[in-house]
């Protein structure tokens, strides 16, 4: 998995995704975490904050000491292992594993995809649920799937290879503007659904979105929730 969250972008992160709602997702999540929680790419613990707030005893893993940084300026309550989360192993296990926005998509091969949730199966109490956010793959060779002040997002898509480049642009303090990417590879459900009985997990429900909305044809993407055996 590359790294591509190290400093700068590690320092704004927040502020890049500060428009995106936090509380669907801790709503979502909080039933499904009686039994602890395990987030992998926990990065700056926009999620695992506000989840560790309402009562949730949660571990991280991620690949980035500089996001892992930020965390620590909120909170030196949540244990963090650093290292990439296809194989990086925390002790215990947990009702609920999750990795939300996109992220599995930074995994940039089907072997390292597949790796995430074998580990995500083996940090799993049985009945235990491994929750996924993910777009849809995109409709075109070029898609804007972000615009606002301050912050363009293009993804460029190769439908042969499913090479996902995603490109983030961003209007800096002294309105100047940055321009990063990160290689990706795109999934649909379907693909990821086998990964799933791959790591003995079985779809339990899939939604268009955190508030539990119908996942329909014209969705964009998906909350999906898969459960050991």
């Amino acid at each position: 998995m590359s790294d591509t969250f190290a400093g700068d972008v590690a320092a704004r992160y927040d502020a890049a995704v500060a428009h995106i709602p936090v509380e669907p997702v801790v709503d979502f999540l909080l039933p499904l975490a009686d039994g602890g929680a395990l987030e992998l790419a926990i990065g700056t613990g926009r999620i695992a904050v506000p989840l560790a707030a309402r009562g949730v005893s949660i571990t991280g893993i991620d690949l980035t000491p500089d996001m892992v940084a930020q965390l620590r300026q909120k909170t030196d309550n949540i244990p963090v292992a650093l290292g990439d989360m296809t194989t990086t192993t925390v002790d215990g296990t947990f009702s609920l594993v999750y990795l939300v926005f996109n992220t599995i998509v930074n995994l940039t091969t089907q072997e390292a995809q597949v790796a995430c949730f074998r580990n995500a199966a083996a940090h799993l109490a049985p009945g235990g649920c491994f929750v996924i956010e993910a777009d849809l793959l995109p409709g075109g060779a070029r898609t804007v799937f972000a615009l606002s002040d301050g912050y363009v997002g293009i993804d460029a898509y190769d439908a042969d290879t499913q090479r996902l480049v995603t490109y983030h642009f961003r209007q800096l303090p002294d309105d100047s503007w940055e321009r990063t990417a990160g290689p990706c590879r795109a999934t649909s459900p379907a693909e990821l659904d086998l990964m799933a009985r791959l790591a003995g997990l079985e779809l339990r429900e899939r939604w268009g979105d955190w508030d539990q909305s119908p996942f329909r044809a014209k969705s964009t993407k998906h909350v999906s929730v898969w459960q050991k055996t």
